[in-house]
């Protein structure tokens, strides 16, 4: 059997058996800051209010992160706001940071069909268009002096919208994503994410390999990235957990991290191949949970979205 052929059984298995323990996204829900009222932001393209915790810069005019939730994304509140100090973090930064609910294994897309379970995901036009206008009514906000941001699914859908829209975003981050969407191995994970939350993966982008997946492919698009600033983390898998005193932590935050790691040390070097200056942490430590991309915000704002915003 050839060495690729079987990384792409062992990267199908590691996915399977995440999915079936149910713990393909980890949420740590910690102790919650009091909020100010979240905004609705109407989508025509979704029909329907899309609730959006936006924290304001201190001047109007400031650029906009646009940070996206995980898999497991709640309609009613943002991972980001449970499990990190997101708020205080940016309470003095000159950045809107604009934080959507819901999309819970959407990746963030435009489905090619409504899904019986998942319902009319338009996100991608919603995240481009709608909520930008939005900003730049409301905040004065520019509509091409933006960043955005996202880990695990949203890490890969980060990279993918800033691909596919380089006019847009000026720096892009992805913690623990998988920008391989088409690799054999990866494409089945993401197919296994989205049936993880009830949806139909291929009312997204059609029947793989066929129909939109090559559109939706960051590692396709890594030329669109030239010019802008891009940051990639992710750990390999190395962990103080003991998987025979915690098995369920284990398999939370482990396997997943394993397959973001080989898929993040690819895409790399195919960013570098493109001339995209990126800057990475892909270490031998390092796990899927919040505590991990928490860090990784911090480091990755000064390092790379910071500066690309010229805040």
């Amino acid at each position: 059997m050839s060495i690729h052929r079987l990384r792409t059984r062992l990267l199908a298995g590691v996915f399977a058996v995440v999915a079936t323990t149910g713990l393909a996204t980890v949420v740590t829900a910690g102790p919650a800051e009091a909020r100010v009222a979240t905004t609705q932001v109407y989508s025509a393209a979704m029909k329907r209010n899309i609730p959006v915790e936006i924290l304001g810069a201190q001047r109007k005019g400031a650029p906009t992160l646009y940070l996206l939730d995980g898999l497991r994304a709640p309609n009613n509140d943002n991972g980001w706001l449970i499990n990190t100090d997101v708020r205080r973090f940016f309470a003095n930064k000159n950045v809107n940071v604009a934080m959507p609910f819901g999309g819970a294994g959407s990746f963030y897309t435009d489905w090619d069909r409504r899904d019986p379970v998942l319902g009319l995901n338009k996100w991608e036009t919603f995240l481009t268009r709608e909520l930008p206008n939005f900003m730049a009514n409301r905040y004065n906000s520019s509509r091409t002096n933006n960043a955005i941001a996202g880990l695990s699914m949203s890490g890969t859908s980060a990279l993918n919208l800033a691909s596919r829209h380089p006019g847009m975003y000026r720096g892009v981050a992805s913690y623990s994503g998988y920008p391989l969407t088409t690799e054999p191995g990866f494409a089945q994970g993401i197919q296994v994410a989205v049936g993880q939350v009830g949806g139909n993966p291929d009312n997204m982008w059609g029947v793989y390999p066929f129909g939109r997946w090559l559109e939706n492919d960051p590692a396709l698009r890594a030329a669109a990235l030239r010019g802008k600033r891009v940051y990639v983390s992710a750990g390999t898998g190395g962990s103080n957990i003991d998987p025979t005193k915690n098995p369920t932590k284990f398999a939370q935050v482990v396997p997943l991290e394993v397959a973001s790691g080989i898929a993040s040390r690819q895409y790399v070097g195919t960013l570098r191949q493109n001339g995209v200056n990126v800057v990475t942490r892909i270490t031998n430590d390092g796990t899927h949970d919040w505590n991990y991309w928490q860090a990784r915000l911090h480091e990755s704002w000064f390092s790379v979205l910071g500066p690309s915003l010229g805040v």
